[in-house]
């Protein structure tokens, strides 16, 4: 049937229609023959109340996974412990696998729920639709309301269906926190309960309590000395200390420039090199990436994620790319064993600003190595 075909009405006669009458007519106008158009099972049947129970179980599951997440992600110890800490380093292990589990599941049964509800509840249609061009006039666009509301009239979703309505707005909302959670989570989880020893202001550089100094070791927790170290140079180290290699803000980068090189040294800085050799820290002061590249000649240290260039040269100072600070300077220098340490933890918080950070607050200013400054 087209368009053509339907038979005007009056207005008295649109208005004495039936919400489905109105939604077979806009159908109609719009060259659409319900050939089937009905609910799917005898209202309050077995079958029919089987149907609903089938769709609303998989809301609830949703709201349980959601749920979870919620708690899991406020909740579940997520400080880093290593290989040695035991039964403590598996619930560390586990926190990301449960988070990334309970949301997707939480996700996958809302979806499922979705289809359910337009297989099992939504009203059976078998529609044979003939293509028009143009805009609809104003009776078309009234009949397309009424069929869609005709549509949750049918699946009950206005007088009846109490377990689905429940249960989806339930989903619904628990999804929905489970979205804002990780927005609000800095509100939830106060950085800096520790005061000044808060992760972001320290990193596994600062010397321990009774005043021991923290080597520099290799990835497999070799020590390193300054002759491990050849002329012209990149090594990337980390703190000799338990989990010192897994540590977010703790990597470093060792130069060791070569003697005829002209250095200028940060103001305030002086002294925190030991003879040629330089340590930077590797986190990007842009949003965090590892820097990892390195010009012997230009001296340029580059960040391969948006290429932030830093002169190592020059007080590790940005000169080009979105960076705007300095990548931070360890204070160094060597134990009576003659391995290289950290004479003290940064003196700047490592990595990307946040609103506490001191970061930038200093003017930058440089000066010769080994004139004043």
């Amino acid at each position: 049937m087209s368009a053509n075909d339907v038979p005007e009405i009056t207005e008295e006669e649109f208005a004495r229609m039936t919400r489905e009458e109105k939604a077979r007519h806009g159908a109609a106008l719009d060259g659409v023959d319900l050939v089937e158009y009905g609910e799917r099972y005898v209202p309050g049947s077995p079958a029919d109340k089987h149907a609903e129970r089938s769709v609303a179980k998989w809301f609830l599951l949703t709201a349980l996974f959601g749920a979870a997440f919620v708690v899991i992600f406020i909740v579940w110890p997520a400080g880093y412990k290593d290989a040695y800490s035991g039964d403590d380093q598996i619930i560390y292990a586990l926190y990301t696998p449960l988070i990334g589990l309970t949301l997707g599941l939480a996700l996958l049964c809302f979806g499922i729920g979705i289809i359910a509800l337009a297989k099992k509840i939504a009203p059976h249609e078998v529609a044979v639709q003939q293509r028009h061009q143009g805009m609809s006039d104003e009776v078309s666009r009234q009949t397309l309301g009424a069929e869609v509301m005709d549509t949750v009239d049918k699946m009950g979703m206005v007088k009846r269906r109490s377990a689905i309505k429940g249960s989806l707005a339930l989903a619904g909302g628990v999804v929905g926190i489970a979205a804002a959670v990780p927005i609000l989570g800095g509100l939830i989880k106060n950085p800096w309960e520790k005061g000044d020893q808060s992760d972001l202001w320290v990193t596994p550089w600062a010397p321990a309590a009774d005043g021991t100094k923290v080597r520099m070791a290799q990835v497999d927790g070799t020590p390193v000395r300054p002759e491990d170290i050849p002329a012209g140079s990149l090594t990337t180290v980390f703190p000799g200390v338990p989990g010192g290699a897994k540590a977010s803000d703790a990597a470093v980068m060792l130069f060791r420039l070569r003697s005829d090189a002209t250095v200028m040294i940060r103001d305030g800085q002086d002294g925190f090199e030991y003879g040629d050799i330089y340590a930077y820290s590797k986190i990007c002061t842009h949003v965090g990436c590892p820097v990892s590249l390195y010009e012997q000649q230009t001296g340029r240290i580059l960040c391969p994620c948006h290429q932030s260039q830093f002169d190592v040269f020059d007080g590790a100072r940005p000169v080009f790319g979105p960076a705007t600070r300095p990548l931070p300077q360890l204070h160094i220098g060597i134990d009576d064993e003659g391995y290289l340490i950290a004479e003290s933890d940064f003196i700047e918080p490592v990595g990307p600003g946040f609103w506490e950070s001191n970061q930038g607050s200093r003017p930058w200013g440089s000066h010769p190595k080994g004139s004043e400054s």
